[in-house]
């Protein structure tokens, strides 16, 4: 009991004297699996695979064998990289486990704190190069309960954060998942960080001291050593559609929630909602077409007039022998005029290669 009580104490003084961020860790919410990003994200309610290790753990029981998900993607240009790769195989009839790891990184960043020396000569031979990489790895758990199509999961993440020589962070925290199937319907819902997950940093105070003077009067003191990622939920509604022979259609609505006051369509002080809409059209579970809506958010003007911005989303799929090929066209989550970008993945599942 000692120990608990420890650990608790150190949570909460941790929680008094670290900074609450409205946005850390923002490269654990761009997401995973290029048949998600087609449907702009709306599948907390109805993922089942491998990849429901990142979007609702409680979805890694519908698995029958082992299973994995390789993505890559590239943003800003490709200035930036996102690479996943993950792991999933059932434990029993009610219980599956799986791991995942994600790289976010921005490499061959040039470095030109000694570009200029004491004597104010210019040295290009002094340009280095750096990296700026997030990582993370989950571990998650689901379990069917007793209550006929319930089930729930959970992840622990442990999150790594390096800026080339001038700082680093561990950071650690859980997000947990309820699914609940009632006939054609299928209700989830995803809380992550639900614990508020930490990030410890560790600056290097020489390398600070090379660029604090760089504009005057700013940068003069070091940053906060540990922030606090808010919790966020999301909220799911799902129904299937049989259409003829062949074909089926899936539909989602999802409710994505910060407990802040963003841009989202619905803001209030407390927290703001972000709506998405996921359509998925299959023929016989080989080739599916999606559509989906999302990001929606409320713009203001140079001359205070306000609109509405909405990010629309495409995705193919191809499923053949164990093997799933999916493309998205999709950003990282920017309105507007931003750039677009092409997401890739791949799923095996070794069940199709059993006698």
């Amino acid at each position: 009991m000692r120990k608990y009580s420890l650990f608790f104490f150190f949570i909460i003084v941790t929680t008094l004297h670290a900074q609450f961020r409205n946005y850390s860790n923002e490269f654990l919410n761009i997401g995973v699996d290029a048949a998600a990003f087609g449907m702009s994200k709306s599948v907390v309610a109805t993922t089942n695979d491998v990849n429901s290790l990142y979007w609702n753990p409680a979805g890694l029981v519908a698995i029958s064998d082992y299973q994995g998900s390789l993505m890559h993607a590239s943003y800003f240009a490709g200035i930036a990289n996102y690479n996943y790769a993950a792991f999933a195989m059932p434990i029993d009839q009610k219980s599956a486990i799986g791991i995942s790891i994600i790289r976010f990184g921005v490499d061959d960043i040039l470095n030109t704190t000694e570009l200029i020396d004491n004597q104010g000569n210019i040295n290009y031979d002094r340009i280095s190069l750096f990296s700026a990489a997030d990582y993370a790895v989950n571990f998650g758990y689901a379990r069917k309960v007793i209550l006929d199509g319930l089930q729930f999961g959970i992840n622990t993440k442990i999150v790594r954060r390096i800026i080339g020589e001038f700082a680093s962070s561990w950071g650690f925290g859980f997000d947990a998942g309820i699914q609940f199937k009632r006939n054609q319907w299928h209700f989830g819902l995803m809380v992550r960080d639900i614990t508020t997950t930490f990030n410890s940093w560790n600056i290097n105070e020489t390398a600070f001291e090379k660029i604090k003077n760089a504009i005057p009067d700013q940068n003069q003191e070091l940053p906060e050593t540990t922030e606090i990622t808010k919790p966020k939920a999301q909220l799911g509604i799902a129904r299937n559609f049989s259409i003829g022979r062949f074909f089926s259609l899936l539909t989602e609505i999802d409710l994505n929630v910060r407990f802040a006051q963003t841009n989202d369509l619905i803001a209030t002080s407390f927290m703001s909602i972000d709506p998405s809409l996921g359509v998925q059209v299959a023929y016989e579970k080989f080739a599916f077409l999606r559509v989906g809506i999302g990001n929606i958010q409320q713009n203001t003007a140079f001359d205070g007039s306000k609109n509405i911005a909405i990010q629309p989303n495409f995705g193919l799929g191809f499923k053949y022998k164990g093997i799933q090929i999916d493309y998205a066209l999709t950003n990282i989550g920017s309105v507007g005029n931003a750039l677009y970008s092409n997401v890739f993945s791949i799923k095996f599942d070794y069940s199709f290669f059993r006698p």
